[in-house]
């Protein structure tokens, strides 16, 4: 947090009981983290980023797995180490391997990934680097995973873009 851009908010400033007991909530021994001290420089965007985070990690039937893969790979093309370290281990715990992990971070699709993750991950590349997504892409997403996956699996990719890059600008 040293090289942050903006001052956080500190234990003892004002902000809603129930918004901070929501945010302490989601997480690990209800202790914030530091991206939820910028957060709650601005009430009404921590309470809707709470929300949404909390139904994509939370409620999305797309496996976990698959998600934690996507969020550490948007970490690694947008270069948020702070998101890096927050979910590896998450998708560690959740049956991805220190090598996938490792792999995630090469420039190029690693062949050690199967089809489904293959595809999890082009779709990934493509919406992060580019925002235009092939329509074969999504098509094979379809496919693969049904639409109600394919829209949390863009879902998951556009929310984590949003989350590195408020990360990045920020320096957090």
């Amino acid at each position: 947090m040293t090289d942050a851009r903006m001052s956080p908010w500190q234990d003892g400033d004002p902000a809603p009981p129930e918004l901070l007991a929501s945010i302490k909530a989601r997480r690990p021994n209800g202790q914030l983290i530091d991206l939820d001290r910028y957060l709650l420089k601005s009430f009404p965007l921590a309470a809707g980023w709470n929300a949404l985070l909390a139904r994509v990690r939370g409620e999305f039937q797309l496996d976990l797995a698959y998600r934690e893969m996507i969020i550490c790979r948007v970490a690694h093309l947008n270069r948020a180490e702070f998101e890096w370290t927050i979910h590896k281990p998450v998708y560690l715990e959740a049956g991805g391997t220190e090598a996938k992990a490792e792999a995630l971070r090469l420039d190029t699709i690693a062949p050690l990934f199967d089809e489904k993750e293959t595809l999890l991950l082009t779709l990934t590349d493509q919406s992060t680097r580019h925002v235009e997504v092939d329509k074969a892409v999504i098509a094979e997403l379809k496919t693969l995973f049904g639409e109600q996956q394919a829209v949390e699996a863009v879902a998951t990719i556009a929310t984590y873009n949003m989350v590195s890059r408020f990360l990045v600008a920020l320096a957090i």
